[in-house]
């Protein structure tokens, strides 16, 4: 935890470098999964302007969304076209590497899951999972577009998933799900300020219950609080957090 946002978002930024930078020299590429939403924006637009992240090596940087509201990329509340504007259009990462959900599409889930699985797996075996998950967290709990009773908690096989129905706020979305966030090397959860104080006293409180090891357990919390559904299988979870929304 920081005290202050603006620290926080120099430690993640910090993070998020490092790692890249890593992740290039032994694999050859970088694979982030971005999310939307009014949080880590102000962490997009750093990293284009900070000159500590000047050694961001966006070349060889893949970029992937982690969940879009089914909406055109011109529509405000389109996550990419948020990112675009603020990463693509100002980076020199290159047009393949850059992988927005075709939310609009009918076969939007399978369409990008076919898409993760062959860009991913050209980096052979071992190698092909995502590097770098940045998620953040609701008010309910819920992250991605992961929401409290929604559909794609249940979710066991499939990489991604459309999330619709009446515990999705509209519109539809089209989610990462559990397993394949799970299986990523690094997963950042960004959380701020105050409104969200009591909804992660309670995450760390069920979280802390030693019969949530059993993964039917784990299953049943994350349909109420989805955060706790995130649980890496061979990677790292750090939560990154403000002095106002860890105060508990």
């Amino acid at each position: 935890m920081r005290e202050s946002a603006d620290d926080l978002l120099d430690a993640l930024a910090a993070d998020l470098v490092v790692h890249a930078i890593n992740c290039v020299g032994t694999f050859g590429s970088f694979h982030v999964a971005l999310s939307g939403g009014s949080t880590p924006m102000p962490l997009y637009r750093r990293l284009m302007v900070d000159p500590n992240c000047r050694h961001l090596p966006w070349r060889q940087t893949h970029l992937w969304i982690v969940d879009e509201r089914r909406v055109p990329f011109e529509d405000e509340r389109s996550n990419f076209g948020q990112i675009r504007e603020l990463i693509v259009d100002h980076s020199d990462i290159p047009e393949l590497n850059v992988h927005p959900m075709p939310a609009m599409d009918e076969d939007a889930d399978t369409r990008y899951e076919r898409e993760l699985v062959e860009v991913l797996g050209a980096r052979g075996e071992g190698k092909d999972r995502l590097d770098f998950v940045l998620l953040g967290m609701g008010g309910d709990a819920h992250t991605a577009s992961l929401f409290p009773g929604s559909p794609a908690l249940k979710e066991q096989r499939r990489l991604v998933r459309i999330n619709a129905g009446p515990k999705v706020t509209p519109p539809e979305r089209v989610t990462m799900t559990y397993p394949l966030i799970n299986a990523s090397r690094f997963i950042a959860v960004l959380v701020t300020g105050a409104s969200k104080r009591e909804t992660l006293k309670k995450v760390a409180e069920l979280g802390a219950r030693t019969d949530l090891a059993d993964a039917g357990a784990r299953a049943a919390a994350a349909e109420t609080l989805p955060i706790l559904g995130v649980r890496p299988l061979a990677g790292e979870m750090r939560w990154y957090l403000d002095g106002e929304a860890g105060a508990f």
